[in-house]
C-alpha cells in the first residue's frame, strides 16, 4: 500500500479528529482513521528518501554581509513605536529611552566592552539612529535599569510580527546562562560546604520554522520549568495564533495540558513510563485523551513532539553568537542582558528571513496597536 502524504495545513484538524475518536468504544474506527491520516516513517529508522532542506547560500551570504545594517534599521523602526518619556525636572536632560535600548542592543550584538562600543554608537549617531553618544560608564548603568525590562520583553514579542502568519507550531524549553557570582553549596559526597557558580535560567517559546522567539521569562537557575508554561503561552498568543506546542517531560501537568487545550492549542508533552489509563480517569478529559494518544500511537505523537528539537537550536544560536556568560553582577542587569541577547537573536532572524522568505516588514506598523505590559504576566 503506497504511503499517503499529508499537508501541514490539515494536520491540526486531523489530530483533533483522532483525539475525539479515542473516547469512543472500540479502537477499530480510530485505528482506521490513524492509518489513513498518519502514515509516517518509523522513528529512528534511516530513510534513504528522507527530504532534506539545503541551505540557500545565496540568501545566507547576502544576509550575513548586510546583517548589521539591517539590524540597526529594523531596531530603529521598532523603537519608533516606543512611547517617548517627557523630561519635566530641571538639570541635564537624561538619555532617551530609545537611545538606551539601542545602545545596549548594539553592544550585545558586537560582543564588545562598553569602551569599544562607543565608536559604533558614534557611527549610529551620524546615521540618525540615536541622538547622543553616552559615556561608556553610562552604558553599564543602563544595563541595570529595571525600567527597561518590560520594554525589552515587548520588543522581543513584537519583533516577530512579520512572521506571525508563518509560525503556527511552537516549542517551549529553558536553558541556563552562567554568571560571575558564586553561592554557598553543600556537597553531599564530601559532606562539606563549598562554592558553586550561580546561573540564571531563560524560559523561551520559539517558532519551529524560523526559530523566532515569541516569549521569554527569566528566573533564578533553581526555579522549575513547569510554572512558566502558561505565562509563555499567554505572551505568545498576543502576536501569534499557535496550533501546536511541544515541550519535554518537565512540563507535564494537568494545568499545562488544560491551559493549552482551552486556548485551542494541542499540547505534545510526553508522559512518564509509569502512567496508565487506570490512573488517568481522575485527571481530566485532555489528560486522558493525550495519554491514550501517547501510548497507542507513539509514532504519530513523536512526529509532532520532535519539533521541540528546534528550540535547542535556538538556544545554540543565541549562545554561540552572543555568548552564554552574563557579565552583569546584579539581578536586574542579568535579566536585561538575557533579554538583550534574545532581542538580538530575533533581529538576526528577521534579517535572514528578509532574504530567504522575502517577508514584509510593513507588519511592524502593528506595534503601535500592541500595548506594553509593564507588569509581569
Amino acid at each position: 500500500m503506497a504511503q499517503q502524504k499529508l499537508s501541514e495545513h490539515d494536520l491540526h484538524e486531523y489530530v483533533k479528529k483522532a483525539l475525539v475518536l479515542i473516547d469512543r468504544v472500540g479502537s477499530a474506527e480510530h485505528k482506521a482513521l490513524a492509518q489513513k491520516l498518519f502514515i509516517y516513517p518509523v522513528i529512528n529508522q534511516k530513510n534513504k528518501n528522507k527530504k532534506t532542506y539545503p541551505q540557500d547560500w545565496k540568501a545566507y551570504n547576502k544576509a550575513q554581509q548586510k546583517e548589521k545594517l539591517f539590524l540597526m534599521n529594523i531596531l530603529d523602526e521598532l523603537l519608533n513605536y516606543i512611547p517617548s518619556q517627557t523630561h519635566k525636572s530641571t538639570g541635564r536632560k537624561p538619555i532617551s529611552l530609545r537611545d538606551k535600548i539601542f545602545a545596549i542592543t548594539l553592544q550585545c550584538y558586537n560582543l564588545k566592552s562598553s569602551r569599544r562600543c562607543i565608536s559604533d554608537l558614534a557611527i549610529a549617531k551620524k546615521a540618525g539612529y540615536i541622538s547622543t553618544v553616552p559615556h561608556f560608564n553610562t552604558i553599564l548603568k543602563i544595563q541595570k535599569d529595571p525600567a527597561l525590562t518590560p520594554y525589552l520583553k515587548h520588543l522581543i514579542q513584537v519583533s516577530g510580527l512579520p512572521l506571525h502568519k508563518i509560525e503556527r507550531d511552537f516549542a517551549v524549553d529553558s536553558s541556563g546562562f552562567s554568571t560571575s557570582i558564586f553561592g554557598r553549596w553543600f556537597d553531599i559526597r564530601t559532606r562539606a560546604e563549598s562554592e558553586k557558580r550561580l546561573y540564571k535560567k531563560a524560559h523561551l517559546t520559539c517558532g519551529v520554522l524560523t526559530n523566532i522567539i515569541s516569549a521569554v521569562t527569566v528566573t533564578p537557575g533553581t526555579c522549575n520549568d513547569s510554572p512558566e508554561f502558561s505565562r509563555l503561552i499567554k505572551a505568545t498568543k498576543r502576536i501569534y495564533e499557535p496550533k501546536e506546542v511541544s515541550a519535554d517531560m518537565g512540563y507535564i501537568s494537568i494545568d499545562n495540558l488544560e491551559y493549552a487545550w482551552d486556548n485551542g492549542i494541542i499540547p505534545f508533552i510526553p508522559f512518564k513510563k509509569n502512567m496508565s489509563q487506570e490512573t488517568a480517569h481522575s485527571n481530566g478529559m485532555i489528560w486522558k485523551k493525550m495519554l491514550k494518544f501517547f501510548t497507542e500511537y507513539p509514532e504519530e505523537f513523536y512526529h509532532h513532539y520532535h519539533k521541540r528539537s528546534n528550540i535547542e537550536t535556538t538556544f545554540h544560536m543565541i549562545k554561540r553568537k552572543f555568548g552564554s556568560h552574563l557579565k552583569s553582577r546584579t539581578e536586574t542587569g542579568q535579566t536585561n542582558e538575557i533579554l538583550t541577547k534574545c532581542l538580538c537573536h530575533n533581529l538576526c532572524v528577521l534579517v535572514q528571513e528578509l532574504f530567504e522568505l522575502d517577508i514584509d516588514l510593513e507588519a511592524l506598523k502593528r506595534c503601535a496597536e500592541i500595548k506594553i505590559a509593564h507588569k509581569q504576566d
